[in-house]
């Protein structure tokens, strides 16, 4: 590859789009076509200025994550094109990019929302029917509907996510509405029916974004008043997608102009997609008719996962990665981490990691010791209102003995027992736990746990029924 010599002259226009070129084709061969789409294909070279080249990218975020995941990779390309480049600055903005050749077998970017900047197109010219390029928010390339795994929980949620993605604004499904907790795959399946949606015919413009994105917009709008460009660019968009909508709880301006949005685009016959972490009825805080509104369509929720579907995408996600994870593993961390699956897969990929850093097998022991701060806030952390629900049951006795006055030893000697383990399982102290027994001194929960250690070690009868109960609490 000819390389321009290090000189005071200032490369031409043309040199210095051709190098460009070279660049961006070699990026894209080494990071691979989707992670290349997603966070490079927007980069326009600015000029160079001195020793330093200058990259433009249309929001903050996309210019904060190449500079940190891609700065010293440009930095180290430039400089083998051109040596007198030193230094890359990535910046946002709009300047005019330098006329550059397309990148070797790159197809021009197609316009839409999720490509391309209002003020760097071709034409120069901003155009009111095609939305601002910083509106979405990239969309990561490993959630697609390809890679998502379902089971009973999510299937529902799916399903409806899949009939949007095929037949965007049918009747039934305009607004579809997505909730559930955090890291159970909302985000997920917003990311898939986009990537499906932009991968379909009709080149329907899509714009994904957060709640709070859309509020950070609108007030932008209003400080500079320019609230009908923002207006004209949003409501001209195809798909609407809105994710984590409880942020905008409170923010009584946002919401109005959020209603007026999504009752533009439902009426002119576009898709509205949103998640949230409640159900529409159970937002308090969103207005009235906002909350009946979201209601009218789709709503369907993801709920926790089940043993089986946290197995199943364990077993998935190592298959992805080419690792060979033991079943014994995947159905430990299966059944100790319950929470969501984003800190399931974090676990399995520290896991992996771990092995290919120091060449090991990936092993049970192994995970006990790599996972062992992750394992250690998922154990199971026991209420002392189940402790005595579990005894009661156990011993046949009423749940109010629990707290009441009776000393028959019929009733005495289980709330003994639920005190004991109300010391053992829990961190509460000794003048909470006898609060939480009728409010009895500190003192007779110490003399319960003494004399159920007593009985323990004299009868083994006793001890097993009492360890029992611990392992029926602690599972």
């Amino acid at each position: 590859m000819e390389k321009q010599a290090a000189s005071g002259s200032a490369p031409s226009p043309s040199s210095m789009g051709e190098a460009w070129a070279r660049i961006r084709g070699r990026l894209r061969e080494e990071v691979g076509e989707a992670e290349y789409r997603t966070w490079l294909r927007q980069m326009t070279l600015a000029g160079i200025d001195g020793d330093e080249a200058v990259v433009v990218l249309p929001t903050r975020f996309l210019r904060d994550w190449v500079r940190s995941h891609y700065g010293d990779r440009l930095r180290a390309l430039w400089q083998q094109e051109n040596a007198a480049v030193r230094r890359v600055d990535v910046r946002v903005g709009a300047e005019r990019p330098t006329a550059e050749p397309a990148t070797p077998g790159e197809a021009a970017p197609r316009r839409d929302a999720l490509t391309e900047p209002l003020a760097a197109r071709s034409n120069g010219a901003a155009r009111a029917q095609e939305p601002r390029g910083d509106w979405s928010a990239p969309l990561d390339p490993r959630f697609t509907f390809d890679t998502f795994v379902v089971g009973k929980p999510n299937e529902f949620a799916h399903a409806c996510a899949r009939r949007v993605a095929e037949k965007p604004a049918s009747p039934g499904f305009n607004p579809l509405f997505l909730y559930g907790g955090v890291g159970l795959g909302k985000t997920h399946l917003m990311h898939a029916i986009a990537w499906a949606i932009r991968g379909g015919e009709g080149q329907r413009n899509v714009a994904y974004m957060s709640a709070e994105k859309f509020m950070y917009r609108f007030i932008a709008a209003l400080r500079s008043q320019s609230t009908m460009e923002f207006k004209e660019s949003l409501r001209s968009v195809d798909v609407l997608m809105v994710d984590d909508l409880q942020f905008l709880i409170g923010k009584d301006n946002t919401q109005e102009e959020f209603f007026h949005t999504f009752n533009a685009l439902v009426d002119a016959g576009k898709q509205i997609v949103v998640s949230a972490d409640k159900s529409p009825s159970d937002l308090n805080g969103l207005e009235d008719r906002l909350r009946t509104r979201l209601g009218c369509g789709m709503v369907a929720d993801i709920h926790a996962t089940t043993y089986e579907l946290r197995l199943s995408i364990l077993q998935a996600k190592a298959t992805a990665a080419a690792v060979e994870v033991p079943k014994g593993v995947n159905e430990f961390l299966a059944h100790k981490i319950t929470s969501n699956v984003r800190e399931l897969e974090g676990a399995l990929n520290r896991l992996i990691a771990h092995a290919n850093l120091f060449g090991r097998a990936v092993t049970l022991d192994g995970a006990q010791e790599v996972l062992h701060d992750i394992l250690r806030a998922h154990d199971r952390r026991v209420t002392i209102e189940e402790i005595q629900r579990k005894v009661a049951e156990h011993y046949n006795i009423r749940l109010t003995d629990m707290s009441s006055a009776r000393r028959a030893r019929a009733v005495a000697r289980p709330r003994q027992v639920a005190m004991y383990l109300a010391k053992q399982l829990t961190s509460r102290s000794l003048p909470e736990i006898g609060r939480r027994f009728g409010n009895r001194d500190h003192t007779t929960v110490m003399h319960a746990v003494s004399r159920i250690n007593e009985l323990m070690q004299a009868d083994s009868a006793f001890a097993e029924d009492v360890e029992l109960l611990r392992r029926m609490l602690e599972n």
